[in-house]
């Protein structure tokens, strides 16, 4: 079992987001590269090319943490971490959005509407040495993600109106 990385800060960003924070956008979830689940026990919703557009004209690459509602708007919202970019690892040749949702779910929910929240910045993407090295990383930003959230102004924003108010 991949421990994660106790060497990283688990507690990151300020006590309130700040500028370009909180970073709303709505997308689908499209069918990625079959990764995730298969390879890094890890399942992603990627983001449809129009959310990754969005984020790309406000944010650079990066893992990011926040909330994010799957299906119809008023529904559950979970915690998340989100890799935007290459994946270097992986040597992609398309940037991904790929959101980890911090709840199991019971099958895959591919064409399916997706709203994410993104509070704050956890660190760089890089590349990493072997598949167990980018595993503890992503297990290390989960642990930030949850602990990060818990902070009061944080775990208010779970309330936000990108979950509450249907889009017209």
């Amino acid at each position: 079992m991949t421990s994660i990385n106790l060497d990283r800060p688990l507690l990151v960003g300020p006590e309130i987001p700040a500028s370009p924070f909180p970073f709303a956008l709505q997308g689908t979830v499209v069918k990625g590269y079959g990764r995730g689940s298969k390879e890094l026990g890890i399942p992603t919703a990627n983001l449809s090319d129009e959310a990754i557009n969005q984020l790309a004209s406000g944010l650079e690459t990066g893992v990011y943490y926040g909330w994010t509602q799957i299906g119809d708007t008023g529904s559950e919202v979970y915690p998340m971490v989100m890799s935007l970019g290459w994946n270097p690892y992986y040597k992609n040749e398309k940037r991904s959005a790929e959101v980890h949702v911090i709840h199991e779910f019971p099958e895959d929910f591919y064409d399916t509407s997706i709203r994410v929240l993104v509070l704050s910045y956890i660190r760089p993407e890089q590349n990493y040495p072997s598949l167990d090295a980018l595993i503890r990383d992503i297990k290390t930003d989960v642990e930030v993600a949850k602990r990060s959230l818990a902070r009061k102004y944080y775990a208010e924003t779970r309330n936000h109106t990108l979950f509450t108010k249907k889009s017209k």
